[in-house]
């Protein structure tokens, strides 16, 4: 195809990064279909659309998903990013680079931001308190501390909001804070953190929101945040964290959204390098190259603020663009893995040729924030109506006709309606443009109404074969210009369906080109769906399940407390020296002192993890982990039944 290098358009496009410690969901698709539909439109319409993106790797999730998993982090961004690869190919997205964050290209220009930043005076240092987990010796990031709400005093909220009452507070306000990797209370630990100075870039933020392309509700968003009190940004973490450290700092990281974004660079970097472009001149103020980002609307505050000021302060250029999309319900419910609508993307794609939920999509997107919501029996019904029973219809009741006349085609056509068509083209591209894609399905579904409505009333089957070659001639032009019209939107449909017209992919400008010479025989291109059953099994996300094998490979022991004992510098824990019979004693740290004295322990019987790895604590090395359980009302120890011994092994 060759690309028309008159008022060419050179654009880079990005996805928000998915986050590489579970496979991709259908909210992932939702961002994909949307950001490639528009990639495709402009390169189709002979521009040069470059689509970029990677997988988000570092942070305390990653970390801890790894430990879990028993394997190293890099060990599991490696598994996620070929998953990822996969699942994405499966919906037809088609980047032009997906890479990792955890890449030299990204802790390089990392580095440079940050240093070129710290440059011109815009990082600074201060002391910050947190919640600290003794048991497993790291900061606690808000994700992984619930409580009660200090304002309504709802129970087990997480973060630094109730989602009862819906208030925000700092987590450092949260009542009877809990550790959700360990169970225990947290401590209050004091730590310096490095911080970005973002009220320096207020003014350039205010002309960025001006002049870039934003919705309108983003914007006035952006905007109230600027006037309130705009603060320094904390752009570091203390070890232990996967992720790069920060140079001319001792065992400080880079805080996980200053290196997400600049994997945007990264990606394009390893692109770049290896196709003669160079990434500081197209990333330079300069730069004739426009950048659009598209994200979820959750993530509008990073995109809108912090990475445009990032950007400024190392004189790189800013995005041209931010389009902001709001959810993904299923059903009209929020996607949920306890309500059956976590469904993964891979697990869809077996149910569904992906081709139908890219359309379905597409009927519901549009320019605006707003949640898309996917029913099931309305995805059956559209793609039934509009994909089969109005697109492909024009080629299936038409194909038999010219196969009569050996798949010859007619020059003699219908220009009235063939002009129609034509005459939509150029608010079919401004509508990809705007990306008004339900406007743009709606458009070419009528386009089609009127392709079958032409046919029903020449009624080619009460005509001679000659009339009936016209008629199914005329259709099939028709068809073959809905199909351009719709193939950023179905690109492996409307592959296909170039095949039959024996035909090459096309552009916009072969919407002016008629068909001549033969055809395909028509194949099916595509059944009508039947009603949606989604297995259950299927829908959760991350099955908490484990086999037998790895049940068994659990060693459970019966244990004997011969000794209990505070420890010096610890409100929670108590020291426990466990005889375990034959196996000798164990030495165990046990966050229970809330709950048990310790000369009430003395000789208990309890049930130890004997073969769980030792772990070093600043208090002493903990041989494992005694059993119990817990609610509002406090922590219980696990022990057997009369007669269990120390040392036995719980079957």
């Amino acid at each position: 195809m060759d690309i028309p290098t008159k008022n060419t358009r050179k654009i880079l496009v990005t996805q928000a990064l998915p986050y590489a410690n579970a496979p991709l969901h259908l909210g992932h698709i939702l961002e994909a279909v949307q950001t490639d539909i528009w990639t495709r439109f402009h390169n189709m319409n002979g521009n040069q659309c470059y689509f970029f993106c990677a997988d988000d790797t570092h942070g305390t999730p990653v970390m801890l998903k790894a430990k879990e998993m028993g394997i190293t982090p890099e060990e599991l961004i490696k598994d996620v990013l070929n998953d990822h690869k996969e699942t994405y190919d499966l919906y037809g997205i088609k980047f032009t680079n997906f890479y990792t964050t955890h890449s030299e290209e990204n802790k390089k220009y990392s580095e440079k931001i940050y240093l070129e930043a710290k440059k011109n005076n815009l990082i600074s240092k201060e002391i910050v308190e947190q919640l600290y987990d003794e048991n497993e010796q790291m900061f606690l990031s808000d994700r992984f501390i619930k409580g009660s709400c200090p304002k309504c005093g709802a129970a087990d909220q997480h973060g630094d909001n109730c989602g009862v009452c819906g208030a925000s507070y700092n987590v450092l306000e949260i009542k009877d804070p809990i550790s959700i990797l360990s169970g225990t209370t947290p401590i209050k630990k004091k730590s310096e953190h490095i911080f970005f100075d973002l009220p320096q870039k207020l003014e350039i933020l205010s002309k960025f929101l001006h002049e870039s392309k934003l919705q309108k509700p983003i914007k006035n968003k952006l905007k109230e945040w600027l006037s309130d009190d705009l603060k320094k940004w904390d752009i570091s973490r203390d070890e232990p964290y996967f992720g790069f450290k920060i140079p001319e700092e001792d065992n400080k990281y880079f805080y996980v959204w200053v290196d997400a974004p600049i994997g945007y660079i990264a990606s394009m970097d390893n692109w770049f390098k290896n196709n003669n472009l160079d990434t500081d001149t197209i990333w330079s103020n300069k730069s004739n190259y426009e950048i659009y980002h598209f994200i979820g609307k959750d993530i509008s505050y990073f995109h809108g603020l912090f990475w445009p000021a990032l950007l400024s302060s190392a004189n790189l250029k800013l995005p041209d663009g931010i389009f902001v999309h709001g959810f993904l319900t299923i059903n009209g419910e929020k996607m949920s893995k306890s309500k059956g609508t976590g469904i993964l993307a891979k697990d869809f794609a077996k149910i569904c040729d992906p081709e139908t939920l890219r359309y379905y999509f597409a009927a519901k997107l549009n320019d605006k924030v707003e949640d898309i919501d996917l029913n099931f029996d309305d995805y059956v019904q559209r793609i039934n109506s509009d994909l089969v029973g109005k697109y492909l219809n024009i080629a299936s009741r038409s194909a038999s006709f010219l196969k009569k006349n050996k798949n010859n085609l007619s020059d003699n056509i219908n220009k009235e309606l063939i002009t129609l068509l034509i005459n939509e083209k150029q608010n079919v591209i401004n509508l990809y443009e705007e990306r008004e894609y339900s406007k743009l399905i709606r458009l070419i579904m009528d386009l089609a109404d009127n392709v079958n409505k032409y046919i029903n009333e020449q009624t080619p089957w009460k005509k001679d074969l000659n009339d009936a070659v016209d008629i199914s001639s005329t259709a099939l032009n028709a068809f073959k210009i809905i199909t351009i019209y719709l193939t950023p939107i179905i690109p492996n449909l409307a592959e296909n369906a170039y095949k039959f017209l024996n035909l090459k992919n096309c552009s916009f400008d072969d919407v002016n080109t008629l068909l001549n010479g033969q055809i395909n025989n028509y194949e099916s291109l595509l059944n009508r769906l039947e009603p949606l059953i989604i297995p259950e099994e299927d829908n959760m996300e991350n099955k908490n399940i484990i086999d037998i094998k790895q049940f068994s490979s659990i060693d459970l022991r019966v244990a004997k407390i011969i000794k209990a004992e505070d420890v010096d510098g610890a409100d929670k824990l108590l020291r426990l020296t466990l005889d375990v019979g034959e196996l000798g004693t164990r030495n165990v740290f046990a966050g229970i002192k809330s709950s048990y004295k310790p000369e009430d322990l003395s000789d208990r019987m309890v049930v130890l993890v004997n073969n769980l790895a030792p772990r070093e604590m600043k208090f002493g090395v903990s041989e494992g982990m005694v059993l119990a359980s817990s609610n509002d009302n406090g922590i219980y120890l696990i022990s057997p039944d009369k007669g269990a011994e120390a040392g036995m092994k719980i079957k």
